[in-house]
């Protein structure tokens, strides 16, 4: 045993075994089943013989309780989760003078709010929006014991990426200060009356692990720093030098902030194409979309990773095969772009095609709009792209593809349709990507269908949202007072911006809050629009035209454990399609009642909320599929307010992938399938073991792994939420790497045809398999 302790201020004790005993109890309060005997050898053992620090001794329950992690006993990521948050308490008050107990781990609320305003480190609005009395009140709102719901991986990801320290480095702020920093910071431009109460309730559903916020929101709400709180974004890149270059700087200037980017490139004439007349000049899109991947490279995201850009292109477009090699290994590295992810927006008509094993015509956009003179209302030429099947007031996809296609002058490549699915498949199979978009799913289902034109999608493939590029209209030179500037004028497009948080359902559900949590959540979401400052103009101006938010979900497969729900069941599908239903339903009346409080969203009019058409076309009014939890009669007195009130956001939910978070909050990411029941994660000395979220032993017989269940099952699934969801979800595929080839094109029909709007990755891994413990006898 160590014979000294040495604490922050060098004070030397005599080590004392009784308060290595107290400090064990401490750590596995609650913990019932796990042997305390056990944990303190395994602590006296990673102890130095002659003296130690209380940093050390902190540092030692915590390796001590991860060794002894496993699927029979997987309690102990909590134990190790306590013994991290001890560290972090004292810290913390030794950073910020204060003492620390075990009932009253948290320091004062309001010197630390004025102590990191001062530094810089959080924003002045905590000063200005709140009084110290309400600062104080707030504090003693905070729910220390909520700590202890982090296990040790969601507690370790949230102290080194969220939480806010000074300059040096230090440990400033605790968990539970964190989302209550960020309920101010969200909060801080509601009415002065309701803001406690506001503030109260969004810390309720963060603290209680309800939700999550998205990362740019949990990691900058209310500090000081360049970030930003949006969570990414969509271009359309404009067919001209200045439009392809603007929006590089575009992305530019959002990646620097954190943002992922998803890149429309459709409208880009092809390689070969004409300039100015000059025949065969163009070199296509790929230079561009190698222009982006060193933007991806060289402009990283606040010094912590490299930017996030994904480039979308459609299955018409000329420079398709070459897009679609973009990311292999081999061929001529001047047409690869490896650090960029892509996909494709595919229309019904190809996927018929590839079925039919028919044939497919590719075209440039460019040459398509100057031959064939199709034009909007406007006067503006229309391209392949700008067309859908059932388009709102327009000609369909097919028959405009079969007009160009028919037609003697336009220029065009065909190929059999099944050999591109092939292309695309093997580029899936080696790098994951790239992501399908239904074009005509998307557009038809879109509630703002009147007002624009979904190309593609972001990073994720959950957001859709009308697009359109922005437009350099004339640039000059202007004298005012004896100066002289350059004055650019452009018209905006749309330029689509994602603002997301997501439910827990394995916590929301069983605890039965959905009705009190959507709520506060939607609020959120719309704060986060008038409170956001985003340097791209456009994108701030599409921001307050449509109002757009993505309440999103997780935890998906961890409920469905506790429900007793199989997977791959009839039952799993009726469950989706009536817990994603009532989800749906309190976001559309949260927003509501939001537009009756602070008004509709601009382009309200002649969308299908005003129209009534979105619910209608759902079956929610007229009794054909009523649900277990939301009846026909209630969306029908929904649809009417809807129509009297308006709606303040234009699109409202979107599930991401949730990927941080979901370790934060400890539960299964998204609505993605388990991986492994246990999983490990890296660090540099040593592995952290993860058991699955609540695995015990009847848990673990609904827990069947990624890939080892049948993906038919999950888009059944997939199928069933999709009606409910206004915008996508990030889905992906599981896939043995040895799958037949009309096994994983059979997956991309089902996906299709089930009304499916996107897949995400295509995930495979060359492993051998063990047998599935979850299905064992």
């Amino acid at each position: 045993m160590p014979q000294l302790v040495t604490k922050p201020n060098n004070r030397q004790l005599a080590f004392d075994e009784i308060r290595i005993s107290v400090y064990a109890d401490r750590v596995l309060s609650g913990l019932d089943k796990l042997d305390k005997d056990r944990l303190i050898r395994g602590v006296t053992s990673k102890l130095r013989r002659d003296e130690v620090t209380g940093d050390e001794i902190s540092n030692a329950f915590v390796m001590a309780a991860l060794e002894l992690v496993s699927k029979e006993e997987p309690d102990w990521k909590f134990a190790a989760a306590r013994a991290l948050l001890t560290s972090l308490y004292k810290k913390a008050a030794t950073h910020r003078r204060y003492k620390s107990y075990a009932d009253e781990p948290y320091g004062a609320f309001y010197p630390l709010i004025t102590e990191l305003v001062e530094k810089g480190i959080y924003r002045q609005e905590l000063l200005d929006y709140y009084t110290k009395e309400q600062i104080d009140e707030l504090g003693a709102s905070i729910l220390p014991k909520n700590d202890l719901l982090f296990d040790y991986i969601g507690l370790l990801t949230l102290s080194e990426r969220y939480l806010a320290n000074d300059f040096d480095g230090r440990v400033m702020e605790l968990p539970q200060e964190r989302y209550m920093i960020i309920a101010m910071y969200l909060m801080h431009q509601e009415p002065a009356d309701k803001r406690m109460e506001l503030v109260k309730e969004a810390y309720w559903a963060m603290s209680n692990m309800y939700m999550t916020a998205a990362t740019p929101t949990m990691s900058n709400a209310g500090k000081k720093v360049a970030g930003q709180l949006s969570s990414c974004f969509i271009d359309t890149v404009d067919d001209s030098l200045e439009g392809i270059f603007d929006s590089n700087t575009d992305v530019a200037r959002l990646s620097k902030m954190g943002g992922g980017i998803g890149v429309y490139l459709g409208k880009v004439r092809a390689r070969g194409s004409d300039i100015r007349g000059h025949k065969n000049t163009s070199s296509g899109v790929i230079p561009w979309i190698r222009q982006l991947n060193n933007t991806a490279v060289s402009v990283d995201q606040l010094g912590t990773r490299k930017g996030a850009i994904a480039v979308y292109l459609d299955v018409f477009h000329k420079d398709i095969l070459a897009f679609l090699d973009l990311k292999l290994n081999n061929g001529d590295e001047r047409m690869r772009a490896h650090d960029v992810f892509h996909g494709v927006c595919l229309p019904d008509l190809f996927m018929e095609q590839v079925e039919a094993r028919g044939e497919w015509n590719l075209f440039c956009p460019h040459e398509v709009k100057k031959v064939m003179g199709w034009k909007d209302e406007n006067g503006r030429p229309l391209g392949l792209e700008d067309f859908y099947d059932e388009s709102f007031g327009a000609g369909s996809f097919r028959e405009k593809y079969e007009e160009a296609s028919q037609h003697p002058i336009l220029s065009r490549i065909t190929v059999p349709a099944i050999d591109i699915m092939k292309r695309l498949m093997k580029s899936q199979l080696e790098t994951g990507t790239p992501y399908m978009f239904y074009r005509d799913t998307v557009n038809r289902a879109n509630p703002n269908r009147a007002h624009g034109m979904v190309y593609s999608s972001n990073l994720c493939t959950e957001i859709m949202q009308n697009q359109s590029p922005t437009v350099v209209e004339k640039e000059e030179l202007v004298t005012k007072d004896g100066q002289t500037r350059i004055v650019i004028s452009k018209i905006p497009g749309d330029f689509v911006v994602c603002n997301l948080n997501s439910i827990h359902l394995a916590r929301a559900v069983p605890a039965g809050v959905l009705d009190r949590l959507v709520p506060i959540q939607v609020r959120m979401l719309d704060n986060v629009i008038d409170i956001n400052n985003i340097e791209v103009l456009q994108a701030q101006y599409t921001n307050s035209q449509y109002r757009a938010v993505g309440l999103g979900t997780f935890g998906l497969h961890h409920l469905l454990a506790l429900e007793g729900i199989r997977w791959e069941s009839d039952e799993a599908v009726t469950y989706n399609d009536h817990l994603y239903e009532k989800i749906n339903y309190l976001a559309v009346k949260s927003s509501m009642e939001l537009a009756k409080e602070k008004g509709r969203y601009a382009k309200f009019e002649g969308s299908d909320w005003s129209t009534g058409h979105y619910f209608t076309s759902r079956g929610y009014t007229d009794g054909t599929r009523e649900g277990k939890f939301v009846t026909s009669s209630e969306w029908s007195e929904l649809a009417e307010e809807v129509k009297q009130n308006g709606i303040r956001n234009a699109w409202l939910f979107a599930i991401a992938p949730n990927g941080s978070t979901s370790i934060i909050a400890g539960s299964t990411a998204s609505i993605d399938p388990l991986y492994e029941l246990l999983s490990y994660e890296e660090k540099t000395t040593y592995k952290i073991a993860n058991p699955a979220p609540d695995l015990n032993e009847k848990t673990i017989w609904y827990y069947k792994t990624a890939f080892l269940l049948d993906q038919h099952a999950s888009i059944n699934m997939a199928s069933a939420r999709q009606r409910h969801i206004d915008q996508g979800q990030s889905f992906n595929l599981y896939v043995r790497p040895d799958i037949k080839a009309t096994e994983f094109l059979e997956l991309h029909i089902h996906a299709w045809k089930s009304g499916m709007k996107s897949t995400y990755y295509v995930r495979s891994r060359a492993l051998t398999i063990e047998e599935c413990e979850s299905c064992a006898s």
